[in-house]
């Protein structure tokens, strides 16, 4: 079977290294205009939606958690996931191990950098354009499941642990970084800032 393409991203430079430069300024490509924010936003202190998967199968509660599902969606694009199943020593074990990876030598996460007209591997996903504004920050995106959709060219260069949890037949893989990844089948996806 066929792995369907995610889409394609354009290869820009690691907002890690461009931290560590003496920059006097932030490049404009990844200035935003000032966001916009709601009366309702600015009144409170919104609290990211939290969607209960056991809630999420039952007869019982199902309809409430779908709702619920529905608009940390289509409102907030992402949610945390809780009750899915996966070990919280397994969770608290690969939140380590992500900084770590992030905090590879260039040279080393050269070996998982995007190329040309993949979405996955390191980089930034989803640029179109050479105008478009960046993320002040990088990514690591993987699919691990369904297996046949890997990119064979990304598992074997990740680095021990990180290719064991990857490796595992989760059915979902939740990783709460900073940033959410896509939705599709289940991918590891994870984004650290670039601090300086």
């Amino acid at each position: 079977m066929e792995a369907e393409t995610l889409g394609t991203s354009l290869p820009v430079p690691c907002v890690q290294e461009l931290a560590k430069e003496s920059l006097t300024t932030v490049p404009t490509r990844y200035l935003r205009d000032p966001p916009i924010i709601s009366d309702i936003a600015a009144a409170s202190s919104p609290q990211i939606p939290v969607i209960d998967l056991q809630r999420l199968i039952s007869e019982e509660f199902m309809d409430l958690e779908l709702d619920k599902l529905d608009h940390a969606c289509k409102e907030w694009g992402f949610f945390q996931l809780i009750n899915h199943g996966v070990n919280d020593s397994l969770v608290n074990k690969v939140k380590v191990e992500i900084p770590e990876f992030f905090d590879l030598p260039m040279e080393e996460k050269r070996k998982y950098w995007q190329t040309a007209g993949e979405m996955e591997g390191f980089g930034q996903a989803f640029v179109v354009s050479e105008e478009q504004k960046l993320d002040w920050g990088d990514i690591f995106y993987v699919v691990t499941l369904p297996t046949h959709e890997r990119k064979p060219h990304l598992f074997p260069k990740l680095p021990q642990p990180l290719s064991y949890h990857a490796n595992c037949d989760f059915d979902v893989v939740i990783i709460p970084i900073t940033k959410p990844g896509l939705s599709r089948g289940s991918s590891l996806s994870c984004q650290r800032p670039a601090i300086k």
